[in-house]
């Protein structure tokens, strides 16, 4: 019935959706297996993509021939990017999008990619023989082969669904829980654990009384996740804001007794940087309120997201606590909010690839590897896809290094590091911030996508008449010089001293109260030298703009980056012994046997290896 194929990709959330469109799109006869095709991609907690860290993740994926980008674009019913107020380094988009149009496009996109077949199916058994994966057995008892296995199962691995003391099993409200391989992969020598998230009430829009809350509209120039030439937003959809109270809390603590968290229901760990209501105000006693965002789900729907309610209180209580809150007075809700508990397996299972260490030819991305959020998910589906493609033909393996992208950073970070809670990306993880700017990344990331087949060719002559003319406009302003009557004004007017000579426009640019467009409104040289960039004009003036303030620091962490990856580049064997070399430490000879890590830099990055455990493999090394 099945031919067999070069990559199985089990499960179409994110991870699944971009590991499937990647894999057959650099060539690969791909089959997507999931539970429910009416599902693919869906938005099961907050109908949003991007915000920090998180926004740069999405336009990685889009300047590496992904879809998520793309598909955010198309869909989105508000813009905004968050931080302006701080340093380039910081910026990060944000969309509020259409829930249901969001899983639409998605599927419309993969049924239109070539190589890619799909089967609604549970998939129960991982084939292996010798050592390497040979395909997958489901529950309907068919069994297909293929040269290699992508699993991206989310939160359905032996999911719980908990409701203060009702529990039931599922992946999500509304789809069953995926049982049999959690176990299949233990037989098979691997380790897993349990964690838990969770997801707040759905409230009826007619029942919300906005005007006592606080609105916040999206930028009044919305931006875009893609490269490409997707849609323009045109017009946007309203998120408000309103709080918790003291009697909110007092209410929700009625349930305490009842929750599943408390009671010990729940062994998994939760997101530390996305706790339920409960836990802020257990965790947050002093706290008299906390934030709630009110977010709608699409633009044809009534249903809105309380984003800052989640819970697993029971429902009597979770509706009882909210109706005292502004605004939701008389709300009705769709459904309760819940804790979801399932399983996922350590990443230091893991090779860089996204391979398993045990069984070749086997990856894991997702949630499956203890991530949470849809951009986290998409990013490692993306790798799992390359790698998964790149392997059955014997080429060499793609690997992001913490330099060249947040998805680097979040690879080393779950492979190296390990998880006890759901990981979540945030800017401070990433050492190489001002190098990793959500603008560039077309210029850091598409010309190692071209080379591998996935970003196409329009993409790559996109980014070399981008860079082409970034190069233009930066010696532009070097050369260029303003005489004060021709600035004066506008600097007075932006609270800056005028100036009483002339001076380079890069000079001037450099001073943190004047921005680049500032400059072409007051000067029609520069105007019309900006103009000619056409539709690339709004993305040169801002790299050139980040190019001329921050150059120094950009200079400085690449050359940082460039020493610290010297390590990056010194192989270590998988099979060293570290036990032999009693000059290490015995925690580092412990934890170095256990992560196996592939390079020296991967083990300057294990907890417990300190630098002179370093030290001692370098020489070592070197004789």
């Amino acid at each position: 019935m099945f031919k067999e194929y070069d990559v199985i990709v089990v499960g179409a959330g994110h991870a699944g959706s971009e590991a499937a469109a990647a894999a057959a799109n650099m060539g690969s006869s791909v089959l997507l297996i999931t539970m429910n095709m009416n599902t693919i991609a869906q938005m099961s907690c907050n109908p949003a993509m991007g915000g920090i860290a998180k926004g740069q993740i999405v336009r990685e994926i889009d300047a590496m021939g992904g879809y998520s980008g793309i598909v955010t674009d198309s869909t989105m019913i508000q813009f905004r990017m968050l931080n302006r107020s701080k340093g380039p380094a910081m910026w990060s988009p944000r969309a509020q999008s259409d829930r249901m149009r969001f899983s639409e496009k998605w599927r419309r996109m993969l049924e239109q990619t070539p190589n890619l077949d799909f089967w609604q199916d549970t998939v129960t058994n991982v084939n292996t023989k010798d050592g390497k994966v040979t395909g997958v057995t489901t529950a309907m008892g068919q069994t297909i082969n293929s040269k290699s296995v992508v699993l991206t199962n989310g939160t359905f691995l032996n999911g719980i669904i908990h409701i203060g003391t009702k529990n039931f099993g599922g992946g999500r409200m509304g789809d069953k829980a995926s049982h049999g391989l959690t176990e299949n992969l233990i037989s098979l020598g691997f380790e897993s654990a349990r964690l838990k998230t969770g997801t707040p009430v759905r409230v009826d829009g007619r029942s919300i009384d906005f005007s006592k809350m606080d609105e916040q509209k999206g930028d009044e120039n919305p931006g875009k996740f893609s490269y490409t030439d997707t849609p323009e937003l045109k017009e946007q959809r309203s998120c408000y804001l309103t709080y918790t109270s003291p009697e909110v809390h007092d209410i929700l603590r009625l349930g305490f007794d009842d929750s599943p968290m408390y009671a010990g229901r729940i062994a998994g760990r939760g997101p530390r940087y996305c706790p339920s209501i409960e836990d802020k105000i257990d965790r947050f006693s002093d706290k008299s309120r906390h934030q709630l965002f009110v977010e709608p789900e699409g633009w044809d729907t009534v249903e809105y997201y309380v984003n800052g309610f989640s819970s697993s209180l029971p429902d009597y209580i979770q509706v009882k606590a909210l109706h005292k809150v502004a605004g939701f007075e008389n709300a009705k809700i769709f459904r309760p909010g819940y804790a979801i508990e399932y399983d996922y397996f350590p990443p230091v299972q893991l090779r860089y690839t996204l391979e398993t260490r045990l069984i070749d030819n086997l990856y894991f991305a997702g949630q499956i590897n203890g991530t949470t959020g849809y951009e986290e998910a998409a990013a490692q589906g993306l790798m799992a896809g390359i790698n998964a493609h790149l392997k059955i033909r014997d080429q060499s393996p793609f690997i992001l290094k913490r330099s060249d992208a947040y998805i680097g950073v979040l690879i080393d970070d779950l492979i190296t590091k390990g998880i006890d809670e759901p990981y979540r990306m945030f800017t401070s993880r990433a050492e190489y911030r001002i190098l990793l700017r959500q603008d560039n990344a077309d210029l850091r990331l598409t010309p190692l996508s071209h080379k591998l087949g996935l970003a196409n060719q329009d993409r790559y002559n996109r980014v070399g008449e981008k860079l082409l003319f970034v190069n233009q406009a930066l010696r532009f302003l070097s050369d260029l010089s303003v005489s004060p009557d021709q600035v004066n004004g506008t600097l007075e007017q932006l609270n800056t001293a005028p100036i009483s000579q002339k001076v380079k426009l890069s000079t001037l640019l450099l001073r943190p109260q004047i921005g680049l467009n500032n400059l072409i409104e007051c000067i029609p040289a520069v105007r019309e030298h900006f103009a000619t960039y056409n539709t690339l004009a709004e993305e040169v003036i801002e790299e050139t703009e980040i190019l001329t303030k921050y150059q120094g620091y950009i200079d400085k962490e690449k050359e940082i980056a460039e020493k610290i990856s010297k390590f990056d580049d010194i192989r270590l064997k998988p099979d060293f012994d570290y036990n032999s070399l009693t000059s290490l430490s015995f925690e580092a000879r412990e934890k170095l046997s256990k992560t196996k890590p592939e390079t020296i830099g991967q083990a300057s990055r294990i907890n417990g290896v300190s630098p002179s455990d370093i030290s001692v493999l370098i020489v070592f090394l070197s004789r």
